[in-house]
C-alpha cells in the first residue's frame, strides 16, 4: 500500500512559481510511475506530469515548458515545479501513484493508478 500526502498549494499571482510536493510512504513507492493530476470546478481531471522510475518524463500538452517534476528517491517525496502562473492553472492538485507500471506506456492515464493522495489547492489570481 501507498500512502501520499501533498502539500505546497496556496494563492499566487499570475506569473509566480509554486513547488508542490507529495510525500510518500509503502513499501512500493519508487516501483511504478509517479504522477500529477488536476481537477479545476466545473472540469474534468486532467493529468500534467508523471516521472518513471528511472526519472524519463511525461508531460501534458498544456504544461509543457511551465512544469516540471521530480522526485527524490532518498525523501520518497514527488515535486512539482509550476512557473509562469496562469489562472486556468487553478485547481485542485493530486499526486498518485501506478505500481508497478511504466509512465511510458499508461502515460498519463489516471485509470492506471491506483493510490491517491487527498490533494492541495493551488490559486492563481490577476
Amino acid at each position: 500500500q501507498v500512502q501520499l500526502v501533498e502539500s505546497g498549494g496556496g494563492s499566487v499571482q499570475v506569473g509566480g512559481s509554486l513547488r508542490l510536493s507529495c510525500a510518500a510512504s509503502g513499501s512500493t513507492y519508487s516501483s511504478g510511475c509517479m504522477g500529477w493530476f488536476r481537477q479545476a470546478p466545473g472540469k474534468e481531471r486532467e493529468g500534467v506530469a508523471c516521472i518513471d522510475i528511472d526519472s524519463s518524463t511525461t508531460y501534458a500538452d498544456s504544461v509543457k515548458g511551465r512544469f516540471t517534476i521530480s522526485q527524490d528517491d532518498a525523501k520518497n517525496t514527488l515535486y512539482l515545479q509550476i512557473d509562469n502562473l496562469k489562472p486556468e492553472d487553478t485547481a485542485m492538485y493530486t499526486c498518485a501513484a501506478a505500481v508497478p507500471f511504466a509512465c511510458s506506456l499508461i502515460m498519463l492515464d489516471e485509470m492506471w493508478f491506483q493510490h491517491w493522495g487527498q490533494g492541495t489547492q493551488v490559486t492563481v489570481y490577476s
